[in-house]
């Protein structure tokens, strides 16, 4: 099923007025949710290609991938590079995703290899051949359909023939997903996009994110030590990054992808300044979410127990601001008789907010 069926679909069992089930439901490092009207444009300016074969995985692909690219800006020939992968349970009943990557301008087939798509790499030592593909059994696409975007304009495969078009920031970036939409969809609704803010804060930002962290009291003297001359990280994660630039700038890979020649030099996985400019102009995205709370929009906040970069502590912090009252305290999290992590519901007025934690 195509993506434009696939919206279509959504949008003819879901009726506008169900504001509180959207069927789009849009993600990314930090979520992005966004119900469509009951109407899909004619005019989109897209092209597609349906990939039952990828380079380095062995025989067909046993789900449905179609790649594409929707033009956004007329004027500097910009186009945003997509991923659309079908349910691969019940697509006519599942929900549809949109997934964001982060960084800024990281490419979404991160998502897609390293996190919740059907793709994964094989790692092993690298001796000149392609990097092996391999079926990710626990995909988010086992249960949704799911649009991986490449967004903004730079990252991954997404282009644009004026290099103005590269000058980006968190709102112009909304921005440009939100024009993406419209070209898929008449008129799109829009709850909210949140963009992720820039890793390295102003010194204004710093007192900000220091006085959230304090909240955080159980969580807050966690720190790193290991021997001088030792990397304080494992690379087993960038190795798997390694292959990836390896498999995406082959031209088969490329061919098999519908990636029009001449458009990205090379790709890299994170285009983050100095490689391409990117203003954080949106220093927080946390009154957003509070707004949309009030107004009785369910969220899922999620945060890996592991992860550095955006650790669960700080997670905590910004949600435990808003004073929610705790329905039901933290307790483990089963699936399947193993442990998942921990989970704790909390509300705020007629809304719902399950911090989930893995």
């Amino acid at each position: 099923m195509a993506l434009h069926a696939a919206l279509w679909m959504h949008v003819v069992h879901y009726p506008r007025r169900r504001l509180s089930s959207p069927p789009l439901l849009l993600v990314a490092c930090l979520a992005v949710l966004v119900l469509p009207q009951p109407m899909l444009s004619r005019t989109a300016a897209a092209t597609s290609t349906v990939v039952t074969h990828l380079p380095g995985f062995d025989g067909p692909l046993p789900f449905y991938l179609e790649t594409g690219y929707v033009g956004i800006e007329k004027e500097t020939g910009a186009e945003l590079f997509y991923y659309f992968v079908e349910s691969e349970r019940s697509p006519r009943t599942d929900p549809l995703l949109l997934w964001l990557t982060g960084g800024p301008r990281c490419s979404v087939l991160s998502a897609l290899a390293f996190q919740i798509g059907p793709l994964k790499f094989v790692v092993e030592p690298y001796d000149g051949t392609l990097p092996r593909l391999v079926y990710n059994p626990y995909s988010w696409t086992q249960m949704a359909s799911i649009l991986f975007l490449d967004s903004p304009v730079g990252s991954g495969f997404s282009y644009a023939h004026d290099p103005k078009a590269y000058e980006v920031g968190d709102i112009s970036s909304s921005r440009q997903v939100l024009t993406f939409l419209r070209k898929l969809m008449s008129e799109v609704y829009v709850m909210n996009i949140l963009q992720p803010t820039c890793h390295i804060p102003s010194r204004k930002q710093r007192g900000t994110l220091e006085g959230l962290l304090s909240l955080a009291e159980e969580h807050y003297h966690y720190q790193l030590s290991g021997a001088p001359d030792e990397p304080p990280f494992d690379c087993f994660y960038d190795y798997r990054y390694y292959l990836s630039y390896f498999w995406a700038n082959d031209n088969a890979v490329g061919a098999a992808l519908g990636v029009k020649e001449g458009t990205v030099t090379e790709w890299i996985r994170c285009k983050s300044p100095p490689v391409l400019p990117y203003a954080c102009d949106l220093p927080s995205s946390i009154k957003y979410f509070f707004n949309l709370s009030i107004r009785g929009y369910r969220a899922l906040v999620y945060s890996g127990d592991h992860d550095l970069v955006v650790p669960f502590s700080g997670t905590q912090a910004w949600t435990r601001s808003f004073n929610f009252s705790i329905v039901d305290d933290w307790r483990a999290w089963h699936l399947d008789n193993q442990a998942a992590g921990l989970t704790s519901l909390v509300v705020l007025l007629h809304s719902s907010l399950q911090s989930l934690y893995i």
